[in-house]
């Protein structure tokens, strides 16, 4: 009945056992819970996990991933190797922030105080974006991308099946015209405003022989979400350009730095509400590229995500909120055990509510809290 969602799919030269993935997260557990977390997941099916935000620069967050040093990627080398055991493959999100890392730090101990909100700090990071990509030196933008040739070769040190680059944070604002005012040849224009990004897939290219799979961050306007990442026009002029550089695979979601509820939108969301609300995006991509497709979107059903797989819609699934509630989920569909599995209603209460104040992350669910 599920052929399709656990049928293999080949990235690159990785071989994925079926179609479902576990999204990119910032997890807010330690080390050893999120370690936990994606071994339940992997070992109840699920083909790819993708370990999010892992900086290319060194991390100001306490429970945050960066791969900057070997010391760093052997501290990731837990986590692959315990995927590994549990029959999973692993990605590498790669990312570099898009602000001053040494201003914004000094903003956590005012949040912590409570003199500033987490919502007024993220408020304070979006502000500066426009002017930090602006105004960056063209030494400052070859040494960044020289880090993430950096990071790539650590990821595969540290086990990593693959790599994901994060098409928001700095390479989305690169990519974005409401951020990136540039005159010179990294602005501009849709193509010079993406050439940041495209340089940096050619550059891993050339010397890690990793996949690269590129989370497609697209904002849309009428009505307008997202601030970072390509316009859903430019689509058709711009996914051929990230194939021709050595994409393998698509990861497509909506654009970030406005709301957070617009990129994990609640159930009661004023235009996100249905299942597989971003799959309209992945739909613009798929008609401009022979690679394979990742769509998100509030998906937890079966049988909605096996048709969508099914008729060509997607290539892959994607979901994080739903393996946090119950990362059994797969075993249960292969089981016929669907009246078992926790599903997500969306709440956002004890998860994304939680990480972004701060405090102890966990689910709705009895049994699922970490």
């Amino acid at each position: 009945m599920y052929d399709t969602l656990l049928s293999p799919i080949q990235i690159g030269e990785i071989t994925l056992k079926n179609r479902l993935a576990f999204a990119p997260t910032t997890l807010g557990y330690s080390p050893t819970e999120q370690i936990e977390k994606y071994r339940a997941v992997a070992q109840a099916g699920t083909a790819l996990i993708t370990i999010g935000d892992i900086s290319v620069l060194p991390s100001f967050h306490q429970q945050g991933h960066s791969l900057t040093n070997e010391a760093e990627a052997g501290k990731l080398k837990i986590f692959t190797d315990a995927i590994h055991q549990a029959g999973g493959k692993v990605a590498a999100q790669l990312f570099c922030p898009d602000y001053d890392a040494v201003e914004v730090a000094k903003w956590f101990a005012d949040v912590k105080t409570g003199r500033l909100s987490a919502t007024e700090m993220r408020q304070k990071m979006n502000d500066g974006i426009g002017q930090y990509v602006t105004n960056m030196s063209l030494e400052k933008i070859t040494a960044i991308q020289n880090t993430f040739v950096s990071a790539a070769l650590l990821a595969q040190k540290a086990g990593f099946d693959l790599l994901q680059l994060h098409g928001d944070h700095l390479l989305g604002s690169f990519s974005s015209s409401l951020f990136n005012q540039r005159t010179d040849c990294y602005g501009g224009s849709p193509q010079n405003n993406l050439r940041f990004a495209l340089e940096v897939i050619t550059k891993i290219k050339d010397v890690c022989p990793l996949a690269i799979e590129y989370k497609l961050a697209i904002r849309q306007e009428n009505p307008h979400y997202g601030n970072a990442g390509i316009l859903l026009e430019d689509v058709p002029l711009l996914v051929p350009l990230l194939e021709e550089a050595g994409i393998d695979s698509f990861h497509v979601t909506i654009a970030n730095h406005g709301n957070l509820e617009d990129t994990i939108p609640t159930v009661s969301h004023a235009y996100f509400q249905r299942e597989g609300c971003f799959l309209y995006l992945a739909d613009a991509v798929k008609a401009h590229t022979s690679k394979p497709v990742c769509g998100v979107g509030k998906l937890s059903s079966p049988d909605f995500i096996n048709n969508q797989l099914s008729n060509g819609r997607i290539d892959m699934a994607a979901m994080s909120r739903q393996l946090i509630a119950d990362d059994q989920w797969l075993a249960k569909v292969v089981n016929r055990k669907h009246s078992e599995i926790n599903r997500c209603v969306c709440c956002n209460k004890r998860c994304v509510d939680a990480l972004r104040n701060h405090r102890k992350f966990g689910c709705i669910h009895e049994g699922r809290q970490f």
